[in-house]
């Protein structure tokens, strides 16, 4: 194998496979990545058993070719090797069978290689006819829920990313069983099967970072993976095994409490209460509110108390006291894009809802924290 290619090319596809590679890979093998040059083109394959993601690079945007071949480079040096390298192309040259000659003007690295025919055998398959959506709103389903998942290792399917499909309509859930996020998206074309898939949530936060654009997305989805196509490269998620919890009777539909403030404001407000939290385990801050005033405030008995006072529309006089993570709270907010929000609520240890005012297709829960 021996070629010339764009540095830039390179390293951008070199920087998408790598984001499979685990530092906890027990098979030698899975800490490299495979390139495979074909007469079609420049392949680069890494996997760690969970999650493998494939580029290709047509023979077009190859500089120069000289020789076809198969090759797997240890992943941990090489990406700092092709961003330090000088000039604009990189030449490769496979010697003495399992060495690597990596070099440009005046800069040369020889680095001892792994044999390609012991990678593992990974059918990257497709579907007759994937779900498609456009990568942009993907890209904005999991920034909106994907914060929500649990990092526990106890419920382990509550460490992924519940997404189903029902006809035309995509809902994607998360929950770490303190909050949930769900996402409702219509679909351009309706599907004949059920689809509920769990997806583990660090897998599909690689995704995030690779989406950047408007162009499609496919999703093929199979009983025990899954399947994203996107511009030149393939991305393949294992799936976690078992049923997702069912979240629709977590998320009431009639609320006393119907409360209309200004998300910035809010957001804020929270954000300078949680000033005096931030040492505590749960940051806690409490709400009150009282007619069309509401109240935020929080009190560290070591430095002090805050108190940040809003004007609101709600539909009810009764006065309210509810407590909850600054954090969560925060982070919740931060998936909306519009100025005003709603905030339903039924009780001082019922579920706090926060929705847009006007789009119903995001909902954030957040449970109360009894702080007496």
């Amino acid at each position: 194998m021996k070629f010339t290619i764009d540095k830039k090319i390179l390293l951008d596809n070199l920087v998408n496979v790598t984001r499979a590679i685990s530092t906890k890979n027990v098979i030698p093998i899975l800490n490299g990545i495979k390139m495979d040059l074909t007469e079609e083109g420049l392949y680069l394959t890494a996997s760690d058993s969970e999650l493998t993601i494939k580029t290709f690079i047509e023979t077009k945007d190859i500089k120069h070719v000289d020789t076809l071949g198969s090759i797997i480079i240890q992943s941990k040096f090489i990406l700092d090797i092709i961003r330090k390298l000088p000039g604009e192309v990189v030449n490769f040259e496979i010697r003495d069978g399992l060495k690597i000659r990596i070099y440009t003007d005046g800069s040369e690295y020889n680095l001892n290689c792994l044999n390609p025919v012991e990678y593992p055998q990974i059918r990257l398959e497709e579907v007759k006819e994937p779900y498609i959506i456009k990568s942009s709103l993907f890209k904005t389903i999991i920034n909106q829920t994907v914060f929500a998942i649990s990092t526990q290792e106890l419920r382990p399917l509550l460490t992924g990313l519940n997404l189903k499909i029902t006809g035309d309509i995509l809902e994607c859930i998360a929950t770490d069983s303190y909050r949930l996020a769900k996402k409702i998206v219509k679909l351009d074309k309706a599907s004949n099967d059920e689809i509920n898939i769990v997806i583990p949530g660090k897998n599909i936060q690689e995704l995030d970072k690779i989406l950047d654009d408007e162009e499609d997305l496919e999703m093929h989805i199979f009983n025990n993976k899954v399947v994203f196509k996107y511009k030149n490269i393939t991305f393949q998620s294992n799936l976690l095994a078992g049923t997702y919890p069912n979240t629709n009777n977590l998320i009431p539909t009639e609320f006393s409490y119907m409360i209309n403030v200004d998300l910035h404001k809010y957001y804020d407000a929270i954000d300078r209460a949680a000033l005096l939290t931030q040492s505590k385990d749960k940051n806690i801050v409490k709400m009150t509110v009282n007619n069309n005033e509401m109240t935020i405030n929080s009190f560290a008995s070591e430095i002090g108390k805050v108190e940040e006072k809003l004007v609101i529309e709600s539909n009810n006089s009764t006065n309210l006291d509810i407590s909850f993570s600054a954090r969560y709270m925060m982070e919740a907010l931060r998936t909306f894009k519009d100025e005003q929000i709603l905030i339903l609520l039924n009780g001082e240890v019922k579920p706090i809802v926060i929705k847009s005012v006007n789009d119903e297709s995001l909902i954030q829960l957040i449970l109360p924290i009894k702080t007496y």
